[in-house]
């Protein structure tokens, strides 16, 4: 099968590998409504003057924290509401993630973009509800994975009906506590003939680096983004 070289996000805004570059920006997670307004006032300015065309980002819960201890964000409904806010004020697509079928539709009916997570990129039943909303999806590569395993998933998504997808390369794991981005990643999975995203900075991560919780390398975000 020829994947479309083209992903519509929202009403305007094509994703693909030969067109402008997208920003995929936000917060990790939802933490209060200022806040996350805060970020997107800055990033729309910054898009802006530099005619970068952005995708909003933040998750309504982080379902995969280290500890039980850690915040996971205001649940389903607040985070919904902060996000169809942020559609609505700034007139920016918005992406946001899934953990299980049940989630999916009440997400699609908000965002424009449906992101499937690393570790649950093989999920099949998740794919399924996902792909039926007729959303475009941002599928992450799981750090065990490799390029061409994401073949697969491209394959359960044709079988659902579900052609408009994004791979994104987010870091292999390479030993205890370490992700590694190989640069061959990036040509191997357009190969596979779907766009391709890459998440700098949860590349950087030290996944259960603090014991407790995640460590990163933030210090090395803008290295990383211009080799991307």
């Amino acid at each position: 099968m020829t994947w479309s070289q083209e992903v519509r996000v929202g009403e305007d805004l094509i994703v693909s590998n030969a067109g402008p570059l997208t920003l995929i920006a936000g917060v990790n997670v939802v933490e209060s409504r200022d806040l996350v307004h805060q970020v997107a006032e800055v990033l729309v300015d910054v898009c802006s003057r530099h005619d970068i065309r952005l995708v909003f980002k933040a998750s309504w819960d982080k379902a995969n924290r280290s500890s039980i201890e850690s915040y996971r964000g205001p649940g389903l409904a607040e985070g919904l509401s902060v996000l169809t806010s942020i559609r609505d004020t700034f007139s920016v697509p918005v992406v946001t993630d899934v953990h299980s079928e049940d989630h999916v539709q009440r997400v699609a009916d908000v965002a424009d973009l449906v992101q499937i997570p690393a570790f649950l990129c093989r999920q099949t039943d998740l794919l399924r509800a996902a792909c039926e909303t007729g959303r475009p999806l941002l599928i992450k590569k799981m750090q065990m994975m490799s390029p061409a395993e994401m073949n697969n998933i491209l394959e359960k998504c044709r079988r659902f009906g579900g052609e408009q997808v994004i791979l994104c390369e987010r870091g292999t794991s390479f030993g205890y506590h370490n992700l590694v981005v190989d640069p061959l990643s990036f040509p191997k999975l357009k190969e596979l003939g779907a766009p391709v995203a890459f998440d700098v900075t949860h590349a950087l991560q030290r996944p259960g680096g603090r014991g407790v919780s995640t460590d990163g390398q933030g210090r090395f975000a803008e290295p990383l983004a211009v080799a991307g």
